[in-house]
């Protein structure tokens, strides 16, 4: 039997592997079943008795302005001093619009596939992402610390080797789960879109948008893998893959975030990684310099900076190139005791 084989099998065998998919399954058709729940497809009855709510609203508004401007010139009539209460043209200015009633606002809340799925994939990535960290990490970290990896190690001493097979079961894994899971959870959001909102509007185009981002999603939760794996087998322990995430998110979202208010950088935001992680689910990330403003004069055009998806690959794709050099340099030069 190949290493391979015997990697992948050793990996779905582990109790933390199967009880991190089951919960995962279940949060995510949990949070598609209760988003159903929550969107109503609007039908030409709910939309008429919008229209009427907005038209009842419109006239009510009307009259109470109407009633505002025979009162204000009963008032000057009287001589009374009126234009601190009602204005200099007794609010005439003022007098509602039908435009200004939306219908929109008394209906229910409708699923737009095409406008909102983009957000569901980025969701999708996240609850993904950690599942991979916290397997990758598990999968050789566990290894290390039970003595599994030198033992192994007796039966096949070509380290790199081995390494190297490990994480390609891993990265194996995770891309069947991230594509699976990406297709069931599509799925469940287009039957929502279907009975419970819309699909209209949706061409060709949008199912190509939709593509590239589940393709940056798989390419986020590969990288989460690929790092927890790596930073694992440096710690040799699975909790140094956790320690150094929680450290990196109070370093990078805190710590950082205040040092540079402090002292004032320009576009700062550019240093912290949750920006790269909305860069590439949004395409790009616009970053604003309220502080080229000139608020004495009165003006204010901010200048402004991009941070694109492609920003976002050099950083995480340098990252994690550096973490998993890193891991199998050790895994050579190491003392295997």
């Amino acid at each position: 039997m190949s290493l391979y084989v015997t990697e992948l099998r050793r990996l779905f065998k582990r109790r933390l592997t199967r009880v991190m998919l089951v919960l995962l399954v279940l949060g995510l058709a949990g949070i598609a079943t209760a988003f159903a729940f929550s969107s109503q497809k609007l039908s030409p009855s709910v939309v008429a008795e919008a229209q009427a709510q907005s038209d009842a609203n419109y006239q009510q508004a009307l009259r109470d302005w109407e009633k505002s401007v025979a009162d204000c010139d009963a008032a000057k009539a009287r001589g009374e001093q009126t234009d601190e209460k009602y204005g200099p043209e007794c609010g005439r200015e003022w007098q509602p619009q039908p435009e200004m009633f939306d219908p929109k606002w008394h209906m229910p809340y409708q699923f737009d596939f095409r406008a909102e799925f983009g957000i569901f994939v980025a969701v999708f990535a996240g609850a993904v992402a950690l599942f991979a960290f916290l397997v990758g990490a598990s999968s050789v970290g566990a290894e290390w610390s039970s003595g599994g990896m030198m033992n192994l190690l007796l039966w096949r001493p070509k380290r790199l080797t081995v390494l190297g097979t490990k994480l390609a079961a891993v990265l194996t894994t995770l891309l069947g789960v991230s594509v699976v899971l990406g297709a069931l959870w599509t799925l469940a959001f287009w039957l929502i879109g279907t009975y419970r909102g819309t699909t209209a509007k949706v061409t060709a185009g949008v199912w190509q948008s939709a593509g590239l981002s589940g393709l940056r999603a798989v390419g986020l939760i590969l990288a989460f893998g690929a790092v927890a794996f790596a930073l694992a087998s440096l710690g040799r322990h699975t909790a140094m893959a956790l320690g150094v995430a929680v450290g990196l998110g109070v370093v990078s979202e805190i710590g950082l975030r205040i040092a540079i208010e402090i002292a004032g950088v320009r576009f700062g935001e550019r240093y912290v990684l949750s920006t790269y992680a909305m860069a590439w689910f949004e395409k790009q990330k616009k970053l604003i310099d309220y502080r080229s403003c000139d608020f004495v004069q009165g003006q204010c055009n901010p200048k402004e900076m991009l941070v694109t998806w492609q920003d976002s690959a050099v950083v995480f794709g340098v990252g994690t190139a550096v973490v998993l050099a890193a891991a199998f340099w050790m895994m050579r030069r190491r003392d295997i005791t």
